[in-house]
């Protein structure tokens, strides 16, 4: 079977930029990082990770191009993680960044799955739209907070007023 992939740039600009891409859904996230990184015109020679996502693009678990971490951590690689393992008809969204620096993201998503047709290499690149930006959009991360979250930090707390502080001023 293949999978049908829209891959749209995460961006604020009025101009949509996304590529579809055809994979074989027993192709590794690897694979998908590859053709990625190509349709959008990268080198693909920086850092990559996959999250899982829910519907409203929450961002889950990582899967990572590589194990950076220290001491035999239980890091998902993406040359080990089948397509077919992480995305379903029923779980269809990934968020993929790619270039930690830059932070360029992308959002992932399955479109359709259809049967592998005679004489089409795969991966293959769909369809085009857009031109991608020299730099990556910037990024603004904001909390999602209630006004009332402080209130019970703020109703007594004067910054100035160290006799209500809970220390000993000599304790050095």
């Amino acid at each position: 079977m293949i999978y049908r992939f829209r891959v749209v740039l995460d961006n604020d600009t009025k101009e949509d930029i996304f590529r579809d891409i055809e994979i074989r859904k027993s192709d590794s996230l690897e694979d998908l990082h590859n053709v990625i990184t190509q349709s959008f015109g990268f080198d693909g020679s920086e850092m990559a990770s996959f999250y899982f996502s829910d519907d409203d693009w929450n961002q889950g678990e990582e899967i990572s191009l590589f194990d950076l971490s220290e001491g035999g951590s239980d890091i998902q690689l993406m040359n080990e993680t089948i397509i077919d393992s992480t995305v379903s008809e029923s779980s269809t969204k990934l968020i993929y960044v790619y270039d930690f620096l830059s932070m360029w993201t992308f959002l992932v998503e399955l479109a359709e799955v259809v049967e592998e047709a005679q004489g089409t290499d795969y991966p293959n690149l769909l369809f085009v739209h857009g031109q991608v930006p020299s730099e990556a959009p910037e990024k603004t991360f904001e909390a999602k907070r209630n006004e009332n979250d402080f209130d019970e930090l703020n109703d007594d707390y004067d910054s100035e007023d160290y006799d209500q502080l809970d220390f000993d001023e000599n304790w050095n």
